[in-house]
């Protein structure tokens, strides 16, 4: 197909900005409880909820490509994202901020299963295939580190809001140039989605989603959390055994016997856990701890994402030497490693120090993300690639989401606890997060001011160094179980035969 290559910029310049959407509002975080009010918990909310809306939709919407088409759900998505990049830059409150994310959510659920699918079904050699999805995840990965810089350079100059209008001309380049080089792909045999099952799914997702994060923050005692989990883990049991009802199931649970597809969705899952809770900590880290601008944050931040890029683009030639479970499982030891260092930073350090553990750690995740991928979308029939790739997707949003909401917990509950107040300086609201120690700061004297903050810079590094060695601990247990659960799949994965040919 002569327009391969050109399909592959087009869905490339839609993932580089839903990647870097989600961490382009890192740093305009600390703003927001100057200008909007917003308190810890709302500001976990304005951060995660558009993750946590795209893991609820993802699998209905790689579903529903498969049978209306990838290009046209993929361009729908992206006229409704741009619309709803402008509801959210100019939201007045931090309840209506969350609401417009989660519309930003629901366009991105559209787009992000269209973009692995048309790659499925427009690459059908298998190393063309692993070198296109080892690009695709380059630009993922490029998008999240250009996120804070995007957002500094934007946060220098303009308000908080600007973060999301730079969203408008890239949608429009990926509009026109979809409508001009995309191919349409569907399942010709897709039968109708069962509406059951979508709200299954949605609900279910949604439930254990609200339930984890609220038991995180206040424990297990409230009961809006007792049920939410329960009617969460219900639905998600309820929905897998109708699958396997199904002539026509949203997911066909029979993949995950496959240990290339399971393995895969597994560690993913738990890697961008840990990737997208210190990306978030590390912006907090730059600039409230170390003082620096949000574009200096911005830029600190820059050589960890491009060194993903990079480990994208080299995995691929790596498998050949490795295999594919010594790359995932090598990517995950050298980011677990970077989260030791990590755990070693104090008050003041020398960028160079930070540069060493961040470029490793990127180039790891990099080859993790990679060879998962492509494992995925080489175990379906591509008549199904919507809907594999919905899988592969959700758990990646539902990881990184629940990464914000756990370790972000860890993290402010470590701070909290540790926060030592000064006698004579007031303010509860300081134990709330770092953010709020610095706004409470600005209204005392300078003297208290001052000791206010030196206190709360010491209580949240004591939060990075528990934080970033729970998140050490969990990717090398997580690359162990890689390494063991991707043995034996084959270096070159052949094109899979569709079900129907199947004797």
């Amino acid at each position: 197909m002569k327009n391969k290559w050109a399909s592959l910029v087009i869905v490339c310049l839609a993932t580089l900005l839903l990647s870097l959407d989600l961490t382009v509002l890192h740093l305009a975080l600390p703003m927001l409880v100057g200008d909007l009010g917003a308190s810890a918990t709302q500001l976990l909310w304005i951060g995660d909820v558009y993750g946590f809306a795209v893991a609820g939709l993802l699998i209905t919407m790689g579903n529903l490509g498969d049978r209306i088409g990838r290009k046209r759900l993929l361009l729908i998505g992206a006229a409704a994202f741009s619309a709803a990049s402008v509801v959210t830059a100019y939201a007045p409150s931090p309840e209506l901020l969350i609401a417009a994310r989660v519309l930003l959510g629901v366009a991105g659920a559209m787009i992000m299963p269209s973009t692995l699918s048309i790659l499925r079904n427009v690459f059908t050699d298998p190393g063309e295939r692993t070198a296109a999805i080892g690009i695709w995840s380059g630009m993922n990965a490029a998008g999240f580190a250009m996120g804070p810089v995007v957002g500094g350079l934007l946060l220098d100059r303009f308000w908080w809001g600007s973060v999301f209008l730079i969203n408008l001309p890239i949608m429009a380049l990926v509009l026109v140039g979809g409508i001009l080089v995309l191919p349409e792909s569907r399942n010709p045999d897709a039968g109708r989605i069962d509406l059951p099952s979508v709200a299954l799914s949605f609900t279910g997702v949604v439930a254990v989603i609200y339930a984890i994060k609220e038991a995180a923050h206040d424990g297990l005692g409230r009961g809006d959390v007792q049920v939410a989990g329960v009617l969460g883990v219900a639905c998600l049991a309820y929905f897998l055994w109708r699958q396997t009802r199904l002539a026509d199931p949203l997911i066909d649970v029979r993949l995950f016997r496959r240990r290339a597809f399971s393995a895969s969705i597994g560690t993913n899952l738990l890697a961008i856990f840990t990737m997208m809770a210190m990306s978030l900590i590390f912006a907090w880290y730059f600039q409230l701890v170390l003082g620096w601008s949000p574009l200096q944050a911005g830029l600190a931040g820059l050589p960890g994402g491009l060194s993903g890029a990079v480990g994208g683009f080299v995995a691929a030639k790596l498998i050949h030497f490795l295999g594919r479970n010594g790359v995932v499982a090598l990517g995950l030891t050298m980011n677990a490693g970077s989260f030791l260092w990590y755990s070693t930073l104090g008050l003041e350090v020398d960028y160079l120090v930070l540069l060493i553990p961040m470029i490793i750690g990127g180039m790891g995740i990099g080859f993790a993300f990679t060879v998962n991928n492509d494992n995925v979308l080489a175990t379906v029939p591509k008549e199904r690639a919507g809907a594999a790739a919905a899988v592969s997707e959700t758990s990646f949003e539902l990881g990184g989401s629940l990464g914000i909401a756990i370790l972000g917990t860890v993290l402010n509950s470590t701070y909290s606890a540790g926060l030592r107040l000064p006698a004579d300086v007031p303010g509860e609201a300081a134990r709330e997060s770092i953010a709020g120690a610095m706004h409470v700061a600005a209204s005392l004297p300078p003297e208290q001011g001052a000791r206010l903050i030196h206190a709360a810079r010491v209580a949240f590094v004591e939060g990075v160094h528990v934080t970033g060695l729970s998140a050490a601990a969990m990717l090398v247990v997580v690359a162990v179980l890689a390494f063991v659960g991707l043995r034996g799949v084959p270096k070159v994965i052949p094109e899979e035969v569709p079900a129907r040919a199947r004797s």
